[in-house]
């Protein structure tokens, strides 16, 4: 039997036994079957809960059984047999998503339950129903004729485009490698990076060390590097992927941001901004620009400084009279450890993965009364791992799965996704929440376990964050039982709140300890470490709002005159924004996969936004007490328990009493305005 059809009845998928044969005829076969349902579901004269949502949710959960293992299995085991049947497979589901969210007798059908029985419905299952009719309406359920046809064939479109672009993305990434053969030209950098290096050419059969332009390869090139000329073409080549030859992004920005300002017009909306906020927290356009500049002006004095302060050092310690591009993650660490005697490298020892993950896991177990532990599962890759959760009654309540790696056809980056929801099947039986954390972080080298940066242990509790949302739900409607039905501005909330922990030192103490001696980490060491915290916060604050404010306006000012060129836009963005600007070859905008792969588009900032809702959040563990179980266990009930079943403002509300305000952030980030 294909084994993505019994993933739809086993307890997990089989990922032992999945291969690129088995995604096309177990798609067919399952979207046949839901063309059939539907026929059925539709036919009702007077459908209710139980007859047409209840049925809708299982056929949801029947095709994310079959095509959310490919999903994932793409992402972290690329391969070219695979690539060929998700393209193909992605056509067929955006084709089947929008023909489900345009059919107009189903719309008729959910506004006839929402009618006739909405008082009868608990509130998880109101807000089900609003959240599917509004949805209906932003896939075009209401328009007809040709509109209604061309929404459908962009919608397709669309699904193709991202695909295409993360595709050019990952390749690019992989098209380049820089092989050093004189060890001279190794200079500055420390010796983990040139064993990983040794390591990775060793891979391939390659003499000396090979870098790429994956994070833990190239970021150790770019902050220690001693040789300027290897610096600029690793930046060059990482800051122009996907800019040339076929795997040019230019045509299908172009294209995609086209596509995107029709189907908000389609829909009467002035533009792509007006139709992302449709499904967001922020009450309009307005709002999130003026959220970002007002930021924005509260960071510019401290970020010129931070500036001027790196521009003198360059000049005064390391004989750098013109800073170039290339030289400022170089200039910085050098500034860095010379203000405060501390770097990334100095802390590696202190984060193996055994006990970062152990001492995680160990936080979280105290915090809300529950328990991890290993698991059994079929696995992608022989580097993953499977985890189990377990209740204060020893009753297993979720699960998820974790792969670490940076390696060949694996998806930069890092995420979390879903790969079973909690929901009350319609037969009585609560299926678990299961997740997948993924990163691409440094991996063990020869006899030595994997050593991690602080800023990787931080993506690590992001990660689990996110997990954790989707995993501790206590929603029982599908649709919006753990991150489904969340506004995307605050879908970050969990994941930036979980990285407070990895600045307090009881938590440190859990599991920074060195990987040869055991020793946690010297109170000296961790004063410069929080010293160091805010170090350049006031730029790094100014670059993500740059990338936000580009996003939206991008997806709004920009596509409404239709004008200006993405490069005009950003560079314009750049002039009132930045205080450093990137030299005229920089086209980041070719591999900001976020907004055009990743579903950011006119949403990149939901991650400022949710810092603020963080900090803001972490900030009340401060006043109550870093280990205060009362607090914990008011954040689990009134954030990470909702999923997307109530107002998450009215949450955030009764956790801390009142709406959310900036002032936290700005003071967890030194910013003084």
């Amino acid at each position: 039997m294909n084994p993505l059809l019994e993933s739809i009845t086993s307890p997990l998928p089989l990922f032992d036994k999945i291969l690129p044969e088995h995604v096309l005829p177990a798609l067919d076969d399952v979207l046949q079957k839901q063309r059939e349902s539907l026929q059925t579901l539709t036919a009702q004269e007077k459908p209710n809960w139980q007859t047409l949502i209840e049925p809708l949710e299982e056929m949801d959960e029947e095709l994310s059984r079959v095509w959310g293992p490919v999903t994932h299995l793409n992402a972290v085991c690329d391969s070219e047999d695979l690539r060929k049947v998700y393209q193909e497979g992605v056509q067929k589901t955006s084709a089947w998503f929008t023909e489900l969210a345009q059919n107009e007798a189903l719309y008729a059908g959910l506004k006839y339950v929402e009618s006739h029985q909405s008082d009868s419905l608990n509130n998880e299952q109101k807000e089900l129903l609003r959240q599917n009719i509004r949805d209906f309406k932003l896939s075009g359920a209401e328009l007809t004729g040709d509109a209604k046809k061309r929404f459908k064939e962009v919608r397709l479109r669309l699904s193709e485009l991202a695909t295409s672009f993360e595709q050019h993305v990952l390749d690019a990434t992989r098209a380049f490698t820089l092989t050093i053969s004189n060890e001279g030209d190794l200079a500055g950098l420390p010796d983990s990076a040139r064993e990983s290096a040794a390591q990775r050419a060793k891979e391939v059969d390659k003499e000396g060390w090979l870098f790429t332009l994956d994070m833990p390869s190239y970021l150790p090139m770019m902050q220690y590097s001693e040789k300027a000329e290897l610096r600029e073409k690793m930046y060059r080549a990482y800051c122009t992927r996907a800019t040339s030859g076929n795997l040019d992004n230019s045509p299908v920005i172009d294209e995609l941001l086209a596509l995107r300002q029709e189907i908000a017009q389609l829909l009467s909306f002035e533009h792509y901004g007006d139709y992302s906020i449709a499904t967001k927290m922020a009450d309009n356009g307005a709002e999130v620009t003026t959220f970002l500049r007002e930021l924005a002006a509260k960071s510019r004095n401290m970020a010129k400084q931070e500036v001027q302060e790196l521009r003198n050092f360059a000049k005064e310690h390391l004989g750098i009279d013109d800073l170039q591009a290339w030289d400022i993650p170089f200039v910085s660490e050098k500034l860095r450890i010379h203000t405060y005697a501390i770097s990334q490298e100095e802390l590696k020892p202190y984060f193996p993965e055994a006990n970062v993950v152990a001492g995680m896991f160990t936080l979280v177990e105290k915090m809300y009364g529950i328990q991890i532990r290993e698991g059994n599962a079929k696995l992608w890759h022989k580097h993953a791992k499977y985890f189990e959760i377990f209740d204060t009654a020893n009753k297993k309540i979720a699960a998820f799965y974790v792969d670490p790696y940076a390696r060949a056809h694996k998806r930069g980056g890092a995420w979390m996704d879903e790969c079973l929801v909690r929901w009350q099947k319609p037969d009585g039986d609560l299926q678990l929440p299961v997740a997948y954390l993924v990163c691409n972080f440094g991996a063990p080298i020869g006899d030595k376990p994997a050593l991690w940066t602080h800023d990787e242990v931080m993506t690590l509790f992001h990660e689990f964050g996110h997990g954790l949302h989707h995993m501790l739900t206590e929603v029982k409607t599908r649709g919006v039982s753990g991150i489904n039905g969340v506004p995307w501005d605050a879908v970050e909330l969990p994941s930036q709140f979980m990285e407070n922990f990895c600045w307090e030192r009881e938590v440190l103490d859990l599991f920074a300890k060195h990987y040869e001696t055991g020793a946690t980490i010297p109170e000296d060491m961790f004063q410069r470490m929080t010293a160091a915290k805010n170090f350049q916060s006031g730029m790094q604050m100014l670059r993500q709002i740059e990338f936000s404010l580009f996003d939206f306006l991008l997806h709004s000012e920009c596509q409404s005159n239709g004008e200006q060129s993405v490069q005009g836009l950003l560079d314009q963005v750049r002039q009132e924004i930045s205080v450093i600007t990137p030299p005229s070859f920089n086209k980041f905008q070719n591999s900001f996969s976020h907004i055009f792969a990743g579903g950011y588009g006119a949403g990149y900032y939901s991650y400022k936004w949710a810092e603020v809702l963080s900090a803001d959040a972490y900030a009340a563990f401060e006043e109550e007490g870093i280990s205060s179980l009362s607090t914990a266990a008011r954040f689990r009930k009134e954030i990470l328990s909702i999923g997307g079943s109530k107002d998450i403002m009215d949450g955030f509300i009764a956790f801390r009493g009142r709406k959310p305000n900036v002032d936290a952030l700005l003071k967890h980030s030194g910013i003084t305005s």
